[in-house]
This record gives C-alpha cells, sequence and structure tokens, in this order.
C-alpha cells in the first residue's frame, strides 16, 4: 500500500472536521500509526474509520466553542473574503447530522466514489445517494438563508 495515496485525503478529512491544522497533523499520523499496527483488507476504509473514530474521541476532549464565543471573534478579527466563505459553508455542514456532515466530506471534499461511502456507512448505494441528495439541499437552504442575512 501506497501510505502517501491516502495520507492527503486522511488529512484533508480530518481537518475539514477539526479545523486546526496542528490538530489535524497529529490525527493524521496517529491514525496512520494505529492503522500500520493492525491488519486489514480494504485500507481507505479502515483509514477512515480510525480517523473518524479519533475526531469523535477528541471532540469529546474538549468542547467547540459556543456560538457567542465564535460572534466574538468575527466581529474582533477582519476576515478576508475567502475565510468569511469557508465559515459559511462549515457553519452550514455543522447544522447537518454527523452522518450526513461526514457524507458530504467524504464525497465533495474528497471525492470518494458513492461505493465506498457506501460500504464505510454499511448502507446501500441508493441510501447513499438520497441521503446526500437531501444534504446538499438542506445545505443549499441554509446557504442561501446565510447570504441573505449578509
Amino acid at each position: 500500500m501506497d501510505i502517501e495515496v491516502y495520507y492527503d485525503k486522511i488529512y484533508r478529512y480530518i481537518f475539514f472536521i477539526v479545523n486546526n491544522k496542528a490538530l489535524a497533523e497529529d490525527l493524521t499520523q496517529e491514525t496512520f500509526l494505529k492503522f500500520l499496527k493492525a491488519e486489514c483488507e480494504e485500507p481507505e476504509r479502515f483509514l477512515y474509520t480510525i480517523a473518524r473514530n479519533l475526531c469523535i474521541d477528541e471532540y469529546r476532549r474538549i468542547k467547540p466553542l459556543s456560538t457567542d464565543d465564535e460572534e466574538v471573534l468575527t466581529q474582533t478579527y477582519e476576515f478576508e473574503e475567502e475565510t468569511v466563505e469557508r465559515t459559511t459553508i462549515r457553519d452550514a455542514l455543522s447544522q447537518l447530522d454527523d452522518d450526513d456532515r461526514e457524507m458530504v466530506i467524504l464525497r465533495f471534499v474528497n471525492e470518494e466514489p458513492i461505493g465506498e461511502i457506501a460500504k464505510m456507512f454499511n448502507i446501500s448505494r441508493f441510501a447513499v445517494n438520497r441521503k446526500l441528495s437531501k444534504a446538499k439541499s438542506k445545505l443549499k437552504e441554509l446557504l442561501e438563508r446565510g447570504s441573505d442575512e449578509r
């Protein structure tokens, strides 16, 4: 197995979830250390499972900022337009349930095939397509609502 092929995908996946470069790097390294100690038949699926579990453990360990804290940070600093857009997308994603958010990240950030996502969640390809369709509709609604408020 060529680790370099998977490293960037796993890093992007983790970074998108934790939104912290140093933490994403640490969790990515820990993912691969755990992976190398285990034996598996489907390396990509196993890597995502490890990464997901490490992110969940991290969220349990530290609580995310409250909405009020995020508003204070936003008002205190002048973000460039790209950062504001990324924050808006991240906020909209945070309003999806965990599985839908993860599927959106896997499909549209990491460009994972529908079949692989179906295997990871142990559901049919049809169910993945249906969930992604609903999630995209909700994201569109949330993003449109967010742009109206600006």
